[in-house]
């Protein structure tokens, strides 16, 4: 038993105690409950440390570090001794992101030494819905991808992603991690499209993290001939439903403050804002 007030890095025994943080905000945190739901605590699986801070013996904030750094329920001191480890490890990650407060913090003090960043997006609105929207009829065109539309679908994945991000994930290795994460959404059935009569994707999007209690829709994209035209907000409508349905009682998504077309259509689609991520792009 831990006594002090302390960091350190969390083991699989400590899975119970970091699954209990987790589970005080289950719709922020549900890209991080998610993995660890999956991959328990042991480095190698979870693709990342889990960093743990201690307040007189109790664990009561973590942060992930693996390909994101992701503060979680943390406040100032926990920040603190999460950017001393973070300073101490090196820069292993491509972006920090998380709830805006402590991202904020985080980054401040990490700035000096792992800046500049690509991007920074101080205000991304959390928005979150229950329930089916009403006066929206769901596009019933917008359909679960099957496995043998890889092909089909990634050219719309990296589209997407490199519209969101400002780089192609196909980018350093060649997309292979990029490929296999969309392959793992599709094969759990977790990637939804509508196509056209050519077989051209014109509108997508994908449940991107899942726990029994919330689970978050990503990836969000409509073909550029198709923007303006109304397919946004009946195509998130289909999705929810099968969110709704197959998934969680709670839907979640975060995007960016500037994305007015983008948060319209949400808001058309019921989801209300509850708080802001922040995110650090390199």
């Amino acid at each position: 038993m831990l006594t002090q007030t302390t960091s350190r890095v969390l083991e699989p025994s400590d899975l119970d105690a970091a699954l209990a943080v987790l589970d005080r905000e289950p719709v922020a945190n549900a890209f991080v409950t998610s993995r660890v739901q999956i991959a328990g605590l042991d480095p190698w699986r979870l693709g990342g440390e889990m960093w743990g801070w201690y307040e007189d013996g109790i664990l009561t904030s973590l942060c992930y570090a693996g390909a994101n750094l992701v503060p979680i329920c943390a406040g100032p001191r926990a920040v603190r001794a999460f950017a001393d480890r973070a300073r101490r490890a090196g820069r292993r990650c491509s972006s920090i992101v998380g709830p805006s407060g402590a991202t904020s913090d985080l980054w401040r003090l990490l700035e000096p030494q792992w800046g500049p960043a690509r991007d920074v997006r101080r205000h991304q609105p959390l928005m979150v819905t229950d329930r089916l929207p009403d006066g929206i009829t769901p596009d019933p065109y917008v359909r679960r991808v099957r496995k043998d539309e890889m092909e089909t679908i990634m050219p719309a994945c990296v589209a997407m992603f490199t519209e969101e991000v400002g780089v192609s994930p196909l980018a350093g290795d060649g997309g292979l991690l990029y490929q296999a994460r969309v392959a793992e959404l599709v094969g759990s059935g977790r990637a939804f499209a509508r196509f056209d009569a050519d077989g051209k994707v014109v509108f997508k999007a994908e449940i991107g993290a899942a726990t029994d209690r919330a689970c978050q829709i990503q990836g969000v994209w409509v073909a550029p001939e198709y923007r303006g035209t109304g397919m946004a907000a009946p195509g998130m409508a289909a999705v929810l439903r099968y969110a709704l349905a197959d998934v969680a009682p709670v839907v979640s998504l975060y995007v960016n403050d500037f994305n007015t077309p983008a948060r319209r259509a949400y808001q058309r689609v019921g989801f209300r804002e509850v708080g802001a991520f922040m995110s650090v792009l390199f």
